[in-house]
């Protein structure tokens, strides 16, 4: 074969090949960048290709597309697509996000998986966002968003998230296959903990953190080894469910982990008969949560579907928002000016503080006091103080703020 004729089959091939569509972007597999390199020695063609941003059957798909439209060029005898290795460079490590949130629930079926790869899709419309299945022992994300492995590497050995319209996807069970995975202890631990310190993110804005449910090894010691902002804990409004949820929520506070809030899953259903709101689970439960919430998500067909980056229903476009809000204020403490902080003062000057205050109210006035420890306590002083049984304040109210603040709200009888 002359050169003319060899430079004439390379374009012919390069034509053909513009036929090709990204089925994700709707771009040519060259404006997609897919097209690393073009090769024609006599009538054999070799395509070099970086395709890490697909995920496997939207990958396999533009490989098969690629062979079926060069072999149709005349003069080619045979045709195969080379996957090139991409490098880490210019990824970011976990350190890089500007912020980590991680989604946990007290036990498994109250939806935490749904609500962290819909949290992850509300958060992708406004910025970069990466999501990491730490679930080990269920990886449902890659179902629930419909990605698929394989999983590559980049040259230097770093694992590559796979894409789905933006939104960067990392788990182990694009890893596995759906083969079942029976990790415990240690084992588990180190699986998830080098999959997250090694993967290459290209985001680098929001990263958001599927965790196992329940408060085991892998759920505590990822968070103390990860920079998290915050923990978003999913529940149901069943009693028992809540009553779980409220002890998890103290248990990351007392691992100096900030509780952004929560997120009541399964709240209430709408009729398709009628079209009337109902209940799932009767009762007031959620009064024992020490902790805001964040959206009360429906019972609806149209929370059950596959999200995509930007596209989600509205109570997950609130639900981002309100994570996004939480963000910014975790750690502050919001009180009133003229509340009674004793933080860090000896049991006298904490005695006094209160006392002051107090008895310089009016019946009615209301009393906040700031403290670093739970000031339950400090109930029966006030009692003593208004010469009143406890039944005797309309509101007796104590939160824990932060992991190291609590606060203590009511009105003098």
């Amino acid at each position: 074969m002359t050169m003319d004729s060899k430079s004439t089959l390379s374009d012919r091939v390069e034509e053909q090949l513009r036929n090709v569509r990204d089925p994700q972007a709707d771009l040519s597999v060259f404006e997609a960048g897919f097209i690393e390199n073009i090769h024609v020695d006599d009538r054999e063609v070799t395509i070099e290709t970086d395709m890490a941003s697909l995920d496997g059957d939207a990958s396999a798909g533009v490989v098969e597309a690629m062979l079926r439209a060069v072999d149709d060029v005349e003069a080619v005898e045979s045709v195969h697509v080379e996957r090139t290795t991409p490098s880490s460079e210019g990824r970011s490590s976990v350190e890089s996000f500007d912020s980590i949130v991680a989604v946990a629930s007290a036990k498994g079926g109250v939806g935490k998986s749904t609500v962290a790869s819909s949290l992850a899709c509300a958060l992708a419309a406004d910025g970069d966002v990466a999501l990491f299945d730490a679930d080990i022992h269920g990886p449902n994300v890659p179902n629930l968003l419909d990605v698929s492995g394989p999983i590559h590497s980049s040259d230097e050995g770093d694992p590559l998230p796979v894409r789905t319209g933006g939104l960067e996807v990392m788990s182990v069970g694009l890893m596995e296959d759906g083969a079942p995975l029976a990790w415990r202890g240690a084992m588990a631990h180190d699986a998830v903990d080098d999959l997250f310190a090694n993967t290459a993110w290209e985001n680098d804005g929001t990263l958001v953190v599927d965790l196992p449910p329940g408060t085991g090894d892998v759920v505590l010691t990822t968070l103390q080894e990860v920079p998290v902002d915050g923990v978003v804990v999913v529940t149901t409004p069943f009693h028992a469910s809540v009553s779980d949820t409220a002890r998890t929520v103290e248990l990351f506070r007392d691992n100096d982990v900030p509780v952004l809030g929560t997120v009541v899953n399964m709240a209430e259903y709408v009729c398709d008969c009628c079209g009337e709101p109902n209940e799932l689970f009767a009762g007031d439960a959620l009064t024992e949560l020490d902790a805001d919430v964040l959206a009360e998500l429906p019972f609806a067909k149209e929370l059950q579907g596959t999200p995509s980056p930007g596209a989600v229903p509205e109570p997950v476009t609130e639900l981002g928002e309100a994570v996004t809000g939480a963000i910014e204020t975790a750690g502050e403490l919001s009180v009133p000016e003229d509340a009674v902080d004793i933080r860090g003062l000896p049991p006298q000057d904490r005695k006094d503080a209160v006392r002051d205050r107090f008895e310089s109210l009016d019946s009615g006035d209301p009393f906040v006091l700031v403290s670093d420890r739970d000031p339950t306590p400090v109930g029966a002083f006030l009692g003593r103080l208004a010469e009143a049984p406890r039944d005797a304040f309309d509101r007796f109210e104590v939160r824990r703020a932060t992991p190291d603040d609590w606060v203590l709200e009511t009105v003098r009888p």
